[in-house]
């Protein structure tokens, strides 16, 4: 069975018990500059992410080098109308030789590094420089060999299932643990870019949940944070969203990425929708029971001589709740007043015939 208790990520602990862990996927928004991805993983760390996330492939291990039509983006729609495959990989990628310079940046800021591999190779140099745990973008989850060769490494594997079927996502999760990974997270993920709220379908992570009885997160392209803060609400454990210093300058993914006062805003409000989340629980809190003096009680509203009938025209239902509970009103109508009452006093049944 997938484990779907804590799960360690370089020493880190995921899990419903734990506060969402943040993912920042740095993607290719670092525009082959070397400084700016730096300065990326600086901000993400200043703002409170628990990870930066690469993408480890080169243009030629995702693609051919190729101008025909199956090659060329066609959705006019498409951030990349028109763009070759092999041309935009070629923009995105993330030199093999920056990943020891950024996963030593982020730890030294606190934070994890991870990457998702695009073919075998890249696991095995992911590997090589001890990443901690490995993630399956949703476009390679029905790339089986991928997943076989990044589980048999004994570590993590984070698995995004965009437009997977309920059996290619069982096909996936089955082949990672075949090949021994025990450890899985599904983040569930809509794979247009940007994404819109109303086709993202957050119920699916619960469904998720129990269908592979494992940890379930958001890999999230809309814009905000709105989105990622209501799947923490129905348990998501990991929150991943691209990050951008400034969208304006530009990036592959800029479109859809967080800014750094942005993350900020989603690293602290995950935090409070999981503090938020608690138990069922009825009757108040501990912190609420001051609160509950200002509840309303029956109080005298008008002096009440000795002998005198109470009734409506000299006590009223006021805060705070000193008096009796308002559910005693209409058995104190007509009652007579044992002593004189002043106005302001909480009515009792010591004070009635």
């Amino acid at each position: 069975m997938a484990n779907t208790g804590d799960i360690s990520i370089g020493g880190r602990l995921v899990g419903s018990e734990h506060p969402p862990f943040i993912i920042a996927e740095l993607s290719g928004n670092h525009n082959q500059d070397l400084n700016l991805a730096i300065a990326m993983v600086d901000a993400a760390a200043k703002a409170g992410a628990h990870a930066i996330k690469l993408q480890t492939f080169t243009a030629d291990s995702m693609t051919l080098d190729v101008h025909t039509p199956d090659f060329v983006i066609q959705e006019k729609d498409s951030l990349w109308f028109g763009e070759t495959l092999h041309a935009l990989y070629k923009k995105a990628a993330t030199p093999y030789e920056w990943h020891k310079v950024l996963f030593e940046r982020a730890k030294s800021l606190g934070m994890l590094a991870l990457s998702s591999p695009f073919d075998e190779s890249a696991v095995d140099f992911l590997d090589d420089i001890e990443v901690p745990c490995f993630k399956i973008a949703s476009f390679e989850l029905t790339d089986l060999p991928l997943i076989k060769k990044a589980a048999s490494k004994n570590k993590p594997l984070i698995m995004s299932t965009g437009m997977a079927s309920l059996s290619e996502i069982e096909q996936a999760v089955n082949t990672a643990k075949n090949a021994g990974c025990k450890d899985i997270i599904l983040l569930k993920c809509t794979s247009t870019y940007p994404a819109e709220p109303t086709n993202t379908n957050l119920m699916t992570i619960p469904n998720m949940q129990q269908a592979f009885d494992c940890q379930v997160g958001l890999s999230d392209h809309t814009a905000g944070v709105g989105v990622s803060i209501a799947a923490v609400a129905i348990g998501a454990t990991v929150i991943e969203k691209h990050f951008v210093l400034d969208r304006g300058a530009g990036g592959v993914d800029a479109a859809f990425s967080l800014e750094p006062d942005e993350l900020q805003s989603l690293v602290l409000e995950s935090q409070r929708a999981h503090q938020a989340l608690g138990q069922v629980k009825y009757g108040g809190s501990i912190s609420e029971e001051k609160s509950k003096q200002y509840r309303r009680s029956i109080y005298v509203s008008e002096d009440i001589p000795a002998g005198q009938k109470i009734t409506s025209k000299n006590i009223q239902i006021v805060r705070p709740a000193f008096g009796l509970a308002p559910k005693n009103w209409d058995s104190v109508q007509g009652k007579v007043a044992k002593q004189a009452l002043v106005k302001g006093t909480p009515l009792d049944w010591s004070m009635i015939e």
